[in-house]
């Protein structure tokens, strides 16, 4: 049967690979021959040697809400409330992804999301009204458009982990705290096509709020702290080498001590880039170069990212203001490169509590 009536079916296909991001599910919903060819694997990948694939970020964000000052003037704030905004830095776009049914009450606070593939892996977190430590996970299809329940977290509770994936089937899990806030050194992987968890070897060092990146390869979990340093970062990083199944300790990876690694990202030309003392900053073999000083009004970093040559990065100057988005092409020419602000809806303004980025 036609795809589309009176076109080869090859065509057809070079038509849905052209559909904007958010309207995948929309196109798969129309009948199950859309939908069988939507929904294969083979489409992403056509899409992508096509050269179609575009970014998509993804943010756990506080819902933004008009509040009175004590002069009676109205202004707008960041909320308790958190859901998943989408920005589709291509053209633009801003949007929410549709709420996780099982969370009546919403998105657990401090969770973790990873992008695999087509699809974003929301894990772990606090219920926002109990606040019970959760180890659930929960998986959305950006083709489909659906959620669907992952096998929860094995283990003890755990709560402020690193995790990032290889942005193909694996997602690590590392360090964070337990009920006791006894910092851990335990380490898991999911496969999110299995849908599988394995217990890997427990890292040298104890390693809460650290922060895992998928590296030329490989997973390293940098920073973090100890028990007994409560909030006094370490300078390592820990790599795993998969053939051996063993960690290899890194000293001095962050030239700055007791600094949050959180901003520590890989870039699409493979180099580490990072926010310190505030710069951004590249690290060049050993050592980490300033690159450019962060916009003017940023001191705070609460997310940055990388896609098609750009750092994009959300922040504020106070804790308590609404935040801006800005990105920093580092392909321009030029010793100094400058910020670009990046239009954002008022409602897309709240606080980002974490985010990754997607290629669709």
């Amino acid at each position: 049967m036609d795809l589309i009536p009176g076109l080869p079916n090859d065509i057809a296909l070079e038509c849905f690979i052209r559909l904007p991001v958010d309207q995948f599910s929309k196109a798969a919903s129309v009948c199950k021959n859309w939908n069988g060819e939507i929904t294969l694997p083979e489409f992403r990948r056509r899409r992508k040697i096509s050269g179609l694939t575009r970014p998509v970020l993804a943010m756990v964000q506080a819902m933004v809400a008009t509040v009175k000052n004590p002069q009676g003037e109205t202004a707008l704030s960041s909320t308790q409330v958190y859901r998943l905004s989408v920005c589709d830095p291509g053209n633009g776009s801003w949007y929410d992804l549709p709420p996780i049914p099982e969370l009546i009450d919403g998105l657990p606070r401090f969770c973790r999301i990873v992008g695999v593939g087509s699809e974003l892996v929301v894990i772990g977190g606090c219920d926002p009204v109990t606040w019970r430590v959760m180890g659930c996970v929960f998986v959305y299809n950006f083709i489909s458009g659906s959620w669907r329940r992952g096998s929860d977290m094995p283990g003890q509770q755990r709560l402020f982990f690193g995790c990032d994936s290889d942005s193909d089937r694996m997602v690590l899990v590392a360090g964070g705290h337990d009920e006791e806030k006894n910092a851990l050194k335990s380490v898991m992987l999911y496969d999110v096509v299995k849908d599988e968890w394995v217990t890997l070897p427990d890292m040298v060092m104890e390693r809460d709020e650290c922060k895992v990146t998928f590296h030329r390869g490989k997973f390293h979990v940098i920073g973090g702290y100890p028990t007994w340093a409560q909030g006094h970062f370490e300078k390592t990083d820990e790599v795993c080498d998969f053939a051996t199944w063993q960690w290899r300790l890194e000293d001095d990876f962050l030239s700055v001590m007791n600094s949050s690694p959180h901003t520590c990202i890989e870039g699409d030309d493979g180099q580490l880039y990072m926010c310190q003392d505030g710069d951004v900053a590249v690290k060049v073999h050993a050592t980490w170069q300033k690159l450019a000083r962060l916009p003017v009004g940023v001191s705070n970093v609460a997310y940055m990212t990388a896609c098609q040559g750009k750092l994009i990065l959300v922040g504020n100057a106070q804790f308590d203001e609404l935040q801006s988005a800005y990105a920093l092409d580092l392909r321009s020419d030029g010793k100094f490169k400058k910020w670009t602000k990046i239009e954002t809806p008022d409602e897309y303004s709240g606080h980002v509590q974490s985010g990754c980025c997607l290629e669709i």
